[in-house]
């Protein structure tokens, strides 16, 4: 199918598969809607942003298989994945603006190690003199 753009975001422990058919802007997530799927207005906010960016918002719809992570990541993934399905849709016109608001780039922060002596990443230990 020509009709359908894809892309791949990935975000902390989250993998995001999206994909963009033409439609009115109806955004499903693992088969639920965006409102159902996500309680607060900033993940919402979070996953629209690319397409507000780029005026894309009623020209398609946005089916997202994620996994993996917490809330946060996930949305941050769905970010990744529609801004690189919307370079499948057209690079020219939409890539400069998505690499200036860096929504291409994948974010590389990720969960630091837990190190051995200590009860966490960077944790240590209660210290008593006594």
């Amino acid at each position: 199918m020509a009709d359908r753009y894809c892309g791949t975001g990935r975000r902390k422990k989250s993998i995001a598969r999206v994909a963009l058919v033409p439609g009115n802007g109806t955004i499903t997530i693992n088969g639920r809607s965006l409102d159902e799927y996500f309680g607060l207005e900033t993940l919402k906010y979070i996953v629209r942003q690319p397409l507000a960016l780029t005026g894309t918002e009623s020209k398609y719809d946005v089916i997202c298989k994620v996994t993996g992570g917490g809330y946060t990541g996930q949305a941050g993934a769905i970010r990744h994945g529609i801004s690189r399905a919307l370079l499948a849709v057209d690079e020219e016109a939409f890539k400069a603006d998505l690499k200036a608001e860096g929504f291409l780039t994948r974010d590389p922060r990720m969960k630091e190690r837990k190190k051995p002596g200590l009860k966490k990443a960077r944790r240590a230990p209660q210290f008593s003199k006594r």
